[in-house]
């Protein structure tokens, strides 16, 4: 039987990219978004569930949704993401909670919605999309890397409480990945991409595959004995 995969932020960029890689592994994926995620849902002979992170509600009904009509959630993938590039001090408690709520939060709703069923069965993945700007910091991206931040650290503590139950959980940072949200950032999108292209030991923005790639592995029986782990995909941009 199919394992079910739940990918949140998944109608585009690196969600996209999991949902493809995981459906490629013989997962039956539950494509979840605030935007339209059906043409993603088609692609990979998915579900397209309309789901806002930042709703608690909307967390839960979506996940029920999922597991009624395709089953229980064996692989969860959190992926929804936001930010804006701005200095701390140009920042307001508005913005800092948005950014927690959606890239911190967003991580708890959804693991809390699908965890005990997890640990219940005996078996589960949970692959967290951090940063690598939650391991060594950003410049304008303070709420940012430490939402981040709090992800691995999450991370982390669920999969020492899940470990005895089948569930593994780890964290996976992109660096620099060339999506719609990095160029959507920043007016000067163009010069910072630049930048950061220069910056990177390989000289290039990664890729969603790249990162998916990853989370792939993470997900699968091959890495049953991995959990509590962050791994970078950055080029060699940040080095442990």
């Amino acid at each position: 039987m199919a394992r079910v995969a739940l990918v949140t932020g998944a109608a585009r960029g690196i969600g996209r990219a999991c949902a493809v890689a995981l459906a490629a592994d013989g997962c039956t994926v539950a494509v979840c978004d605030l935007l339209d995620a059906r043409a993603v849902a088609e692609e990979v002979g998915g579900m397209a569930i309309e789901m806002d992170v930042a709703d608690g509600d909307a967390v839960r009904a979506g996940v029920a949704r999922a597991e009624a009509e395709l089953g229980p959630v064996d692989v969860l993938v959190n992926c929804a993401g936001w930010d804006r590039f701005a200095p701390f001090l140009e920042t307001d408690e508005d913005f800092w909670r948005k950014v927690i709520a959606i890239n911190y939060e967003g991580c708890l709703r959804t693991t809390h919605a699908v965890l005990g069923g997890m640990a219940e069965r005996g078996w589960g993945r949970i692959v967290n999309i951090s940063s690598d700007a939650a391991r060594v910091g950003s410049a304008r991206e303070s709420v940012y890397a430490g939402a981040k931040a709090a992800v691995v650290a999450f991370t982390k503590t669920i999969a020492r409480e899940a470990a005895r139950r089948g569930v593994t959980a780890n964290a996976v940072c992109p660096g620099p990945t060339d999506t719609q949200l990095l160029h959507d950032m920043a007016p000067d999108a163009e010069g910072m991409v630049e930048a950061l292209t220069r910056a990177i030991p390989m000289r290039r923005l990664g890729t969603p595959e790249d990162v998916a790639a990853a989370v792939r592995f993470l997900a699968s029986d091959d890495a049953g004995f991995i959990t509590g782990q962050t791994l970078s995909v950055s080029g060699g941009l940040t080095m442990a």
